[in-house]
């Protein structure tokens, strides 16, 4: 009995050291939702473990009771959730009442952080420790992902059965490596194949501060491995959005250590990320041949406007050009992806689904200008949130935290216009980052009000 209470001691005090909250278990319970959904045993459980992490953090909402200092995009996000219960209530043309109900839960899920989190307790060293839990986590799929592709076949996971069931059932997400053989682009721990780019993103940006951050040998060793690693598997998996993302971000972590005067850190930086860049392609050509190379040379032979333009613009100037005049106040909830294909009834021919490829799409349809206003603001408010932490010299090294919220950011806003990661796990994950990096901040002893009035708007 002795031995076992002195090692729940032994527990409570490691927990205590590493200032672990909510937000830890948030990130660890995502993560294990992932890890079940590589069991096929688990497949037909696919809807309700996508559904319980946005659940989850609906959970933290009631559990919860906000209290503290609001970040700055509070009342932002406020509007945004009012704007989508006004289209709940009033437009009328609504998929359905089933889907319309879960898109508003999935905004409001995405948004929860930016309320739970301020009644947590956590410090710059329960920041820290998140951020190496995250480290940690996307370190690890970004190996498995090298390792499927050097060893086809044995640290794969099943396909999901939504890709299973496709017209191409995964064929078309094979790449051909310079050996010839055949294998599915590197999933890491996902069932998607591809699925290891946003691990590898992960992996590279943190990886890369963790290097700068942190003068041990064996600290800044892993998080040069680390950021080898994510940059491999984003090549291989060819997701050029996932790299242009990756440049972005590591171009305003610059920003960030210039304008602060980190002249030593920014050289360090430069040479090592553009050496990492480098080396690792030619590691990705050499192991992934003539595709990768076509496929990653494709972001060059036109000036980016152009291979913009070629690619995702379409998408863009149809919103603009067509969507925009047709649905200003929004098309209805429930009409675009899958909320529609989990909840829509598409029975009504006057609300059938419309086909999303990038966030700025999927804003104006669930509620036109408004809430493409209302979204905007929010996320500039977060990100001069994070510039505001990143350049305050209070903080100390701690700040260098804030650079790395800040050049994520504005990689997110970047991705939008590829993707919609707002209407994601992605998105829980951006508002989460922000939310315990400002409550970090508010509760550091370094500077009080001072620091908190500089950091609010």
């Amino acid at each position: 009995m002795n031995i076992k209470n002195s090692q729940r001691l032994q527990d409570y005090s490691i927990l205590e050291k590493l200032n672990w909250t909510w937000a830890h278990t948030f990130i660890l319970l995502q993560f294990t939702f992932q890890i079940l959904l590589l069991f096929p045993q688990l497949g037909i459980l696919r809807v309700p473990l996508r559904i319980a992490s946005f659940a989850f953090c609906l959970f933290l909402l009631i559990l919860l009771r906000p209290k503290g200092s609001k970040h700055p995009a509070h009342n932002s996000a406020i509007v945004v959730l009012a704007i989508m219960l006004l289209e709940l209530c009033l437009h009328p043309y609504i998929n359905s009442m089933t889907a319309g109900i879960a898109q508003c839960a999935m905004y409001l899920a995405i948004f929860s952080p930016l309320f739970w989190v301020r009644s947590l307790k956590i410090t710059q060293i329960g920041f820290q420790s998140l951020m190496f839990l995250m480290w940690g986590i996307h370190t690890l799929s970004a190996s498995f992902g090298v390792l499927q592709i050097y060893y086809p076949g044995k640290f794969q996971p099943s396909l999901s059965t939504f890709i299973q069931n496709s017209t191409f059932k995964g064929d078309n997400l094979l790449i051909t490596l310079a050996n010839g053989e055949e294998v599915y682009r590197p999933m890491g721990l996902t069932d998607t194949p591809g699925g290891a780019a946003i691990a590898g993103f992960y992996a590279f940006l943190f990886g890369v501060v963790i290097a700068l951050k942190y003068k041990n040998p064996t600290v800044r060793i892993a998080g040069i491995s680390s950021a080898a690693f994510g940059l491999f598997c984003i090549y291989l998996t060819q997701v050029r959005s996932i790299l242009v993302f990756a440049a972005i971000s590591m171009i305003f972590l610059a920003v960030v250590l210039m304008r602060t005067g980190q002249i030593a850190r920014l050289t360090m930086m430069v040479s090592g990320v553009t050496a990492l860049f480098a080396a690792t392609f030619s590691w990705a050509i050499a192991v992934g041949g003539k595709s990768t190379l076509q496929r990653l040379s494709s972001l060059f032979v036109s000036s980016p406007q152009e291979v913009y333009q070629q690619n995702r613009g379409n998408f863009l100037q149809t919103t603009i050009e067509t969507l925009l005049p047709q649905y200003p106040l929004g098309a209805g909830l429930g009409r675009w992806g899958m909320i529609n294909n989990y909840f829509g009834d598409n029975t009504d021919l006057i609300s059938q689904p419309i086909w999303v490829e990038i966030q700025w799409t999927g804003w104006l349809l669930d509620g036109g200008v408004p809430l493409i206003c209302a979204y905007i603001v929010a996320l500039y408010l977060a990100c001069q949130t994070a510039w505001n932490i990143a350049t305050s010299k209070q903080l100390g090294d701690f700040a260098l935290w804030g650079g790395l919220i800040f050049a994520y950011n504005i990689g997110a806003v970047a991705i939008t216009f590829n993707y919609p990661l707002f209407i994601s796990q992605g998105g829980m994950e951006f508002w989460l980052l922000n939310a315990v990096l400002f409550v970090a901040t508010r509760n550091s002893k370094v500077g009080d009000n001072k620091l908190l009035q500089s950091v609010q708007l």
